[in-house]
């Protein structure tokens, strides 16, 4: 097999399908590692044979325009277009009960308006009693919609996999004034990241930087992955009511 910046070399130039083909055996893995930690939320509604094939087809698109010029490595474009047509495809499949969309949506603007009247993140007993239900009920719903919430982050993360907000690039066909709007849009959430708490921010910083799974969080924090699941959530409801705020700014202005 032709050495694989040699492969890229060469299918840049003439896109020929057997060198495609080198290319998605190579990377083939990265599919397997975007999907499986996925898994950890999902593994319950959809088998780990299905994201990986949806993750193929993010692959496939990922080598296809994928540009060497614009100064990112392939594994870290790849993974988000993998992560993304992963999780396009879950939505397609509406596969999160009813019942905890609707709780998931109720916390979302709990959380968010104890943010704007405590000026801070909501301790769970803060949010028990403005949702009026018990503390343990409270916490197993923060819980249960930290696979919500996971999807929910990655609207963010995700609104351009050309132009991500932690991987921005740029081309031509970007006009000024959607160029400063991402820009804009990364500064406010790298923002709202800083003012999470320390928990947070590793937890944030592993997951979807240093793509630690989970449960291998919570081995180097020394909790729980059912907590660290907590502090995900958390986290991710005070992201989104922070960038709601951002958004709302930005009409505004």
């Amino acid at each position: 097999m032709q050495d694989i910046n040699q492969v890229w070399k060469s299918y840049a130039v003439a896109k020929n399908p057997a060198l495609r083909e080198q290319l998605i055996v190579e990377y083939a893995p990265l599919v397997k590692l975007v999907a499986g930690r996925l898994l950890m939320h999902v593994g319950q509604y959809v088998d780990f044979e299905d994201l990986t094939s949806y993750g193929i087809f993010g692959l496939i698109d990922a080598i296809d325009k994928y540009n060497p010029d614009k100064g990112i490595k392939f594994e870290t474009y790849a993974s988000i277009r993998i992560r993304g047509a992963i999780i396009d495809n879950i939505r397609k499949l509406d596969w999160v009960p009813r019942s905890l969309r609707a709780k998931n949506k109720q916390l979302e603007q709990v959380f968010a308006e104890l943010m704007t009247e405590l000026g801070r993140e909501p301790a769970d007993d803060e949010i028990a009693e403005k949702l009026a239900i018990p503390l343990e009920e409270a916490r197993e719903l923060i819980r249960k919609s930290s696979v919500v919430s996971l999807v929910s982050l990655d609207d963010y993360l995700e609104q351009n996999a050309d132009a991500n907000l932690f991987y921005i690039t740029h081309s031509n066909s970007d006009s000024p004034e959607n160029t400063i709007e991402i820009m804009e849009t990364r500064q406010a959430l790298a923002d709202a990241i800083d003012q999470l708490s320390d928990k947070e921010k590793k937890v944030i910083t592993l997951y979807y930087f240093e793509e630690l799974t989970l449960k291998e969080i919570g081995a180097v924090l020394g909790v729980s992955e059912s907590r660290i699941s907590q502090i995900h959530t958390k986290a991710v409801l005070s992201l989104k009511a922070k960038m709601a705020n951002h958004v709302n700014l930005q009409r505004q202005g």
